[in-house]
Formats: structure tokens, sequence, C-alpha cells
């Protein structure tokens, strides 16, 4: 079962394995290793954390001269592994005794989360430091209060998420894009992708496939995958189909505000039942509730609040809808975008509505409005302005993402959402937000 696992330790070609190299979590990944602590990926199931993994054992191998068998990789969501008793022990005294015996071995575990009191087993291991580790998870209860206490000051944890947009169009074989000349020269092409990007979205394996048909069965797949594993299972939810409407409600209505006291009428679920399973599916990391913005936090509660989803692609393969959801999926790409830029987005309304309100580091405001497309509806820069009216000195910058609209209305900066995307809100990305 291990051998299986670990085709490095009989010298078998593993390149497949390792796939198309994400350049910037790479970067990371080998810097975080070299500090010595335990090496956390963390993210949405399918996101591309086990191939990260085989990338760093591949550099590991080939580019640094670790001997094959000085690395143990071990997936944790295997049923043969996860029904052991005391797995993760018997795992590794069963390496030592067979395959390799002496000090130094870098242990890798991946989806982790499933094996129970895996968090005082991993320190325990820190602590002998005979070992590197890394380990990896698809639920934010990875780094939960009594995961972080454990291992508190021993870890460096990256969030993984689908493709960005450069990385999509790097695995369609575009690259150079922080080059002018090279961005205006393949323009259109980049264009073309970025429509496709935008119902699409960037699981990494979905993105590869070729067939539509079989793109959206993936997708789906990796849908029921999430909600049975990661949330049902994960924690004993006994009312599925309750569950099942309620994230099919969210996922086919992304960037609407909501009420719990709406939901309640609509679905027929008691408020605490569905506060919980918003909570199950945020921990899950498939979708993600954003509140009102205010500095008083009775009126960021009294609020509606609104919803996004990790993955347009996803959310198109499940959600049943009239049209293409231009707008929804926009406002959707650009949120994710946020977060991986490590905000935490609110939205704001009054007479107007702003999509996503930032809290910059200086504690000055950025202000942003999606519009997909080049007849701008005056209402997107009112809403704009009467933000800024509202905060005044507190707004640093207010920006307007077009469809492919460039240029300035006062305070307000208009930008392409795929040029933004791409090179943040400065032409060389040096301003991103």
């Amino acid at each position: 079962m291990l051998a299986a696992q670990n085709p490095w330790w009989n010298n078998r070609d593993f390149s497949a394995l390792a796939g198309i190299c994400r350049g910037r979590y790479f970067k990371k990944i080998r810097a975080y290793y070299d500090s010595g602590e335990i090496v956390v990926l963390n993210g949405v199931r399918r996101s591309g954390k086990t191939t990260l993994l085989m990338q760093m054992i591949q550099d590991l191998i080939n580019e640094r001269g670790a001997e094959p068998r000085s690395i143990l990789f071990v997936n944790c969501d295997e049923p043969a592994i996860a029904q052991l008793a005391n797995p993760l022990e018997m795992v590794l005294d069963t390496y030592r005794k067979e395959v390799y015996s002496q000090e130094g071995a870098t242990l890798v575990f991946d989806e982790i989360q499933t094996i129970s009191g895996w968090e005082r087993w991993i320190k325990a291991i820190y602590d002998r430091k005979q070992f590197r580790l890394a380990i990896s998870g698809s639920s934010s209860y990875l780094l939960d209060s009594q995961a972080s206490q454990l291992i508190s000051g021993r870890y460096l944890s990256l969030q993984i998420y689908p493709l960005d947009f450069s990385e999509y169009l790097h695995f369609h074989g575009i690259t150079g894009i922080a080059d002018p000349v090279t961005l205006a020269s393949k323009k259109y092409e980049i264009f073309e992708l970025f429509h496709r990007y935008l119902y699409e979205g960037g699981f990494p394996q979905a993105v590869l496939q070729k067939d539509e048909s079989v793109r959206v069965d993936q997708l789906s797949a990796y849908y029921d995958s999430i909600v049975y594993r990661d949330i049902v299972r994960g924690n004993n939810v006994r009312n599925q189909r309750a569950l099942g409407d309620l994230i099919s409600y969210m996922m086919a209505n992304i960037t609407s505000p909501y009420s719990y006291r709406k939901l309640v009428d609509l679905l027929g679920i008691d408020t605490a039942t569905i506060k919980e399973y918003i909570r199950y599916a945020e921990m899950a990391q498939i979708l993600f509730e954003v509140v009102h913005f205010s500095y008083s936090l009775k009126v960021q509660a009294r609020n509606d609040k609104k919803v996004y989803c990790i993955d347009n692609g996803l959310r198109n393969a499940v959600s049943f809808s009239f049209s293409k959801d231009t707008g929804r999926c926009a406002e959707n790409l650009v949120y994710i975008e946020l977060r991986r830029r490590g905000y935490t987005p609110y939205y704001w309304k009054k007479n107007g509505e702003v999509d996503f309100i930032l809290k910059m580091r200086d504690s000055s405001l950025n202000a942003i409005n999606v519009t997909y497309t080049d007849q701008i509806h005056r209402r997107e820069t009112d809403a704009l302005r009467e933000f800024a009216e509202e905060f005044g000195s507190k707004v640093s910058r207010c920006l307007l993402l077009t469809k492919d609209t460039q240029g300035t209305d006062g305070m307000i900066q208009y930008i392409p959402l795929w040029r933004w995307l791409l090179l943040g809100d400065g032409e060389d990305g040096s301003q991103s937000l």
C-alpha cells in the first residue's frame, strides 16, 4: 500500500503526478520547508494541494539530491489508512522498519484532517526533531483553535486556491504576461480565454479537460465529494436533504443579499440550523459569507449578508440557471481574487450599493464595484461616490472593474477585469489591491 503511494522508492517516474508547476505557491513551499517548521497546505478539495506536495517531493529528489526512500507520502483519505488503529503511528513504524530507518526523513501527510487526534501526534513528532513535516487538509478545521494551540509556533500555513487567471493562462500555454509587449500582442487571445475562465473556473484537473461534458461531470463529482466528505461526514450531519437544499440555494444565488429570516421562510429550516450549515460550508471552503461594512458590529449583524462560491466552474456545474449569469460570475471572481490577495471583503449599501469594501493596512478604505460591461451604468459610479462622501478622507481609492474600459472619471478609476486579475490596479501590479 505505501509502495503504491511512493513510486520514487522504486525509481519509478512520477512526473505526471507533479503536474504543471504553480510557481508562486511552489516558491513559498520551498522556503517554508527550508525553515524547518511544519509546512501546512490548506484549501478546498481538488484545488491542487496534492500536486504541490508532489512538486515538493520531486524538487527534493531531483534538485536537492534527497535519497528517494527518505521521503514518505501518505494519503490519509485512503480507507485502508483511515481505518487502521493508530494509523499515523502504524504507518511511520512500518516505514521505519521496512523502508528507511535513519533520521532526517521527510514525512508528508495529505488530507490529514481525516485522522482523529492527528494534532497531538504531529506535535509529538515535531518535538522529536527527527523529521521534516508537511501536511495538507481540505477543511478550515485543520487549523481551528485546538489544532492551532497544539502546534502554535511550529507551522507555516499556505492557503491554496483554484487557479488564478495568470495560472489559467499558463495551463493554456500563455506565459510572459508581465511583459507589456507580450501582453499587448496576445491581448485578444487572453481576452478569449478570460471568457472561458469566467464560466469554467480554475480547478486544475478540470481546466485540463478538453471535453466540456466530462469537465462538468468532473466538477459535479468534486461538489458531491466536498459536500459528503467535508461537510456531511466531517460534521455528522443528519438532515442531509436540508443541507443540500440550503447549499443549492446559496450556489444559485451567489452575490445576492439574504437574511436568515428569509432562508427560514424559504427552506423551512430553523435559524440555528441554517447558521450551523453555512458555517460547515465555510469550513469546507466552498461558500463564504460576507457582511455589511460598518464600524458598528450591531449594524453589521442586523443587515443582510451576501454569499460567494470558491469557484465559478463548480457553481455553474451544479446550479440551475436560465442565463449565463455573467454579472454574478464576474463579481464572484473578484471576491475570490481579493481573498487570494489576503483581504476580508465587506459590502456596503445605502441608496446605492458597493460590491466590496476593503480595510487597508493603513486603516484607509478601498471601494470596488464590478460591472462586466462597457456600457457603464450611472448607478455603479453614483454608489462609489456616495460611499466616498459618507466616509470622507478614510477612502483612499475607488475602482470600477469593467469588461474592457480603462480610464478615470474624477475619483473613480476604471480597470478592465481581466487586466486587474493579471496586473492588479497598476500597470506593473506594484499597487495591486
